[in-house]
């Protein structure tokens, strides 16, 4: 078993009751460095400075009246603000409310509303926004980073500043205590608000470590900055990436190498946008020993570069999971290329096995809800369906969505009278003969026609081997069970659109070559970039295609 930083057992179960050891045992061991203006990285925080000032800020909260189980939205940039005001969070035992700050200004502002925050912590911009929007106005409690209390009732300075005697802050936690709100990306409905406990987080420290070898000593650079919370599980360094986290696919891949070489950068977390970032710069990442992707599945042609700019003994992993339960299955580099012409050929895209103590089963695909487990759900023989996960880290509700939690959650009774919850993971696939899970999209978005049904993984793929198209997106137009299934297409940059009839017809002859892809007869090229969520810029829009696509069939007829 790998070596991990372990807590007291006698400790609260609270991933913070990691920083007092580690202060300990390593306090002059850099947690965090942080880029500064202009892009030095002249902030750096130890364990021990990170300890001693989020149990200050842990207990000038609480003067404030931020203690246990108050939640808290949380509007802060990847700063050394953040990461001190997540863990005083956590060690007050307070909840606080993460949004992805790339969603829908609307939706935003309605998980805002639905978090029912008691208390409001953000940059000065954000607190402009919440006074002048409507942000979370069940919020009493209102703390600025700025160095003015504007649209707030206390800057954080003064909130450090008074609990700077109060001496070491650890609220004891409970596993069942609520940890954090974390809300989904959103990226096929509304977001909701995943009610995260604080053996949830545990659990994914452990289960992480194992699972990709994460080793005290090593120095990360997470560029989606809530994965750095669980570097001081590990005692690792964290190094926040000088670029906008909200928008990988713009970041300056120059800055992400200078970084690296700089500060001994051993590990790399990012979504498929980064990664295809660093793969089409083409420069080598020597020192890397282990690189993580996840959001996504990573283009095989991504993970193929990327291998190739990685030392030959970096290990590659694209972990499956969800906000509501991660990780789930992990498959290494190497192994997806082995499986790349199975996906190409329209296999779906293997996401490994299951990570232990998971516990994956697949049930006949349906759309309505399901109260109580039975075996008799279950689907095998390498047929396509729901894929379900039970373990130490799905979650058990979503906050104050009740029909939500009751169509994604299923209540098993185990043979010894106990009673756990299988998360519906909302995607389709199945095992293959060797065990290992496929998946073929996500359940919502499958094209269901009169006598089949086409997952956009087992399809997109194929048409997505064609030189000049970047890529496709499968959507189905008309009522389900008898829809058309639509192809939309996506040109590279610089193909021109005059081209399209040519293209078109290539497709065409691509997709005959399978039986699946066959029944596809309708290819649409999309005018512009696909629409995809900022902070992946790989879950494609498929619902803002189909609307698109079923106005295009209508102005033009079949034949």
């Amino acid at each position: 078993m790998n070596e991990t930083v372990a807590n007291d057992p006698a400790s609260p179960c609270n991933i913070a009751a990691k920083l007092p050891y580690l202060a300990r045992e390593r306090p002059d061991q850099v947690a965090m460095r942080c880029p500064g203006r202009g892009g030095a990285y002249a902030i750096a925080l130890t364990y021990a400075q990170l300890d001693a000032r989020s149990d200050a800020i842990a207990a000038g909260l609480a003067k404030r009246g931020i203690v246990r189980g108050t939640r808290t939205v949380l509007m802060v940039r990847p700063t050394p603000e953040f990461f001190l005001l997540m863990f005083a969070l956590f060690k007050a035992g307070a909840v606080p409310v993460l949004v992805d700050p790339g969603i829908d200004k609307r939706a935003l502002k309605q998980c805002l509303e639905e978090s029912q925050a008691e208390a409001f912590i953000g940059i000065p911009l954000a607190h402009f926004a919440r006074a002048v929007l409507g942000w979370a106005r069940s919020a009493r409690i209102r703390i600025t980073t700025g160095r003015r209390a504007i649209f707030a009732d206390a800057t954080l300075a003064d909130v450090e500043a008074a609990g700077a005697q109060a001496g070491p802050q650890l609220a004891d936690t409970q596993p069942d205590d609520v940890a954090a709100l974390l809300f989904t990306s959103g990226s096929t409905g509304v977001p909701k608000g995943v009610i995260c406990r604080h053996r949830h987080l545990v659990a994914q420290i452990a289960m992480m470590g194992e699972a990709f070898g994460i080793v005290p000593g090593g120095v990360n650079l997470p560029t989606f900055p809530p994965f750095a919370l669980f570097d001081p599980a590990f005692g690792v360094t964290s190094i926040i990436p000088d670029m906008d986290p909200t928008n990988p696919a713009k970041a300056d891949p120059r800055k992400l190498h200078a970084a690296i070489a700089r500060f001994g950068v051993d590990q790399l977390f990012g979504s498929p946008a980064l990664m295809r970032v660093l793969a089409d710069f083409g420069q080598p990442l020597p020192g890397l020993k282990t690189v993580m992707s996840a959001g996504a599945p990573v283009p095989a042609e991504v993970v193929a570069r990327l291998r190739e700019l990685l030392p030959p003994e970096a290990k590659f992993w694209t972990p499956y999971g969800a906000t509501e339960c991660l990780p789930v299955a992990v498959i290494e580099g190497r192994e997806l290329l082995t499986l790349r012409t199975r996906t190409e050929h329209g296999a779906g895209t293997c996401v490994g096995r299951a990570v232990p103590p998971n516990e994956v089963r697949l049930i006949r695909v349906d759309d309505a809800a399901i109260e109580t487990w039975s075996d008799a759900l279950i689907v095998q023989g390498g047929l396509v369906g729901e894929i379900t996960v039970a373990g130490p880290t799905a979650t058990d509700a979503y906050f104050n969505r009740d029909a939500a939690t009751h169509a994604a959650k299923i209540r098993e009774v185990l043979p010894d009278g106990s009673t756990r919850i299988v998360h519906r993971m909302g995607d389709v696939g199945y095992f293959d003969s060797e065990g290992r899970l496929w998946f073929c999209g996500r359940k919502t978005q499958r094209v269901v026609t009169a006598d089949d049904t086409l997952c956009t993984e087992q399809v997109e793929p194929v048409f997505n081997t064609h030189r000049e198209v970047r890529r496709t997106a499968l959507v189905g137009i008309g009522d389900f069970g008898s829809q058309r299934p639509v192809l939309c297409v996506e040109l590279r940059k610089g193909v021109a659109a005059a081209a399209w009839p040519r293209i078109e017809d290539e497709l065409r002859h691509i997709g005959e070559g399978f039986v699946h892809t066959a029944k596809v007869e309708c290819f649409l090229r999309y005018p512009k970039a696909f629409p995809v969520d900022i902070r992946h810029n790989a879950k494609i829009g498929r619902e803002k295609l189909a609307a698109w696509a079923a106005k295009v069939v209508r102005r033009v007829p079949p034949g």
